[in-house]
């Protein structure tokens, strides 16, 4: 996108009020399609948006650089609840950490969901037909005394309203000590993995009561511990490799060809530090918070507190390319460790070519970089630009020199207010932004043709 990034134009908000620590989103995700999007919160909701098809009206009055389409609310279920751990006397959330959507086989949908011990898959159908004129059975579904029954009748489908209907198909629990940070589908539409602190589990989506551990860090004391599993991903077409990511700022590249326990890694990506640099922060900064893999699947997305790095495969001694995202925030570190926004786990994306990448910050701010040109842009998901097909209008933070109007110095900048999950739309130019409570869904309007020349 580069300068083009400017030109986004909200497609739909959906805005609370208020804000409660349940209705938070914590993860967002589209299916291979683009045409759903569903979002998880800390309540243990899910809610599940569909994009609407434009009228024929429509079209021809927007024209080429029109409107494809909104997203409306499709469906809302609870998918996870509250527990607790007695033997290890711990409270259980029911926040939803990660979704994905499995490839679309018929005319329903699945995808996963978890929270931090129980993953889940859900079916979501459409049924607009109900069977009526059963034999045992009256209209209202009690059944019949059989003494009065004088004739056999055929069952019918008749048209009815429309209804989706959520329902669980498979739970799988039961396979993690710790929290698990990643849940990742596999190619081969079969089997995913997922993975907490320490250890990556294999399952097949048909089998519930067992998994294959296909990684293991955890030392055999404890107090040699020295990292931890920050997430985990398969690579988009070969289905024997994977990728995870860790605390001490590492990537593992896994080949499940060589060896059915993956302890022993087939690459290490990992940057030299630089010594004179270092300081009380570093390693705390340097861990990986999200692992992405390119759609080509040859390049891998990284973001770490300040920066985002794109790494190549076949290239392990260092990125290829670093964008810093706000690196004004490097003399700000103390303060921000103080409130413990140092932790805080920014997520990653591509778009659908490769050829920009997008990750958030604070204050509702969002970058996108151009990987073409190197430029980096600042957006803003804020209410009072929430209007349908309202202009984004780019932000800039004040760090010194020449101060223009509209820029945010950086003791102003709201560190409540954070972008830490967004999603790409796998063939379009649409983003959805999730911020605190509220889902943002933005549109580029420029006219693909002339954007790819």
């Amino acid at each position: 996108m580069g300068e083009d990034a400017e030109s986004p134009k909200i497609n739909h908000t959906f805005l609370r009020d208020y804000v409660t620590e349940a209705d938070v989103i914590s993860t967002v995700e589209f299916n291979q399609t683009g045409d759903l999007l569903a979002t998880g919160d800390k309540g243990g909701r899910v809610v599940i948006f569909q994009r609407e098809t434009e009228s024929k009206g429509e079209s021809e009055e927007v024209g080429e650089t029109g409107d494809s389409g909104e997203y409306n609310v499709y469906s809302t279920f609870q998918s996870h609840e509250p527990d607790f751990d007695y033997l290890k006397s711990l409270e259980i959330e029911e926040k939803i950490n990660k979704i994905r959507w499995l490839p679309q086989q018929n005319a329903a949908h699945f995808l996963l969901s978890t929270n931090d011990k129980t993953i889940k898959l859900w079916k979501v159908s459409e049924r607009d037909k109900r069977p009526e004129g059963y034999n045992l059975k009256d209209e209202e579904g009690r059944l019949k005394d059989i003494s009065t029954i004088t004739s056999l009748q055929v069952p019918v489908l008749k048209p009815t309203d429309l209804m989706v209907e959520v329902r669980p198909r498979r739970v799988f629990s039961n396979g993690h000590t710790y929290h698990v940070n990643s849940i990742s589908v596999n190619s081969d539409g079969e089997t995913y993995l997922s993975a907490d602190d320490l250890r990556i589990n294999m399952w097949h989506l048909g089998i519930t009561d067992r998994s294959f551990n296909i990684v293991d860090i955890k030392p055999a004391n404890m107090e040699d511990l020295t990292e931890v599993i920050t997430a985990a991903e398969f690579h988009p077409h070969h289905c024997h490799l994977f990728v995870y990511s860790s605390s001490k700022g590492t990537l593992r590249l896994c080949d499940m060809r060589a060896s059915a326990l993956c302890d022993k890694h087939t690459k290490l990506f990992e940057e030299p530090e630089d010594p004179g640099s270092r300081s009380f922060f570093s390693e705390i900064i340097s861990s990986v918070s999200d692992v992405k893999f390119s759609h080509s699947g040859r390049y891998l997305l990284t973001r770490d507190y300040l920066t985002a790095k794109v790494w190549d495969l076949n290239m392990d001694k260092g990125p290829v390319e670093t964008y810093q995202v706000h690196e004004y925030l490097r003399s700000k570190l103390c303060s921000l460790y103080e409130n413990d926004c140092i932790f805080d786990k920014f997520e990653c994306v591509w778009n659908s070519s490769d050829s920009v990448i997008m990750t958030g910050a604070y204050n509702s701010f969002f970058r996108m970089f151009d990987r073409e040109t190197g430029r980096g842009v600042t957006l803003e998901a804020w209410r009072e630009s929430s209007k349908p097909r309202a202009v984004l209008r780019t932000r800039r933070v004040y760090t010194g020199g020449k101060r223009r109007r509209g820029d945010v110095g950086v003791d102003s900048l709201d560190f409540t207010k954070k972008i830490l999950h967004m999603a790409w739309h796998p063939s379009e130019n649409i983003i959805a932004i999730a911020a605190t409570n509220n889902l943002y869904i933005f549109q580029d309007r420029v006219n693909p043709e002339t954007q790819a020349q």
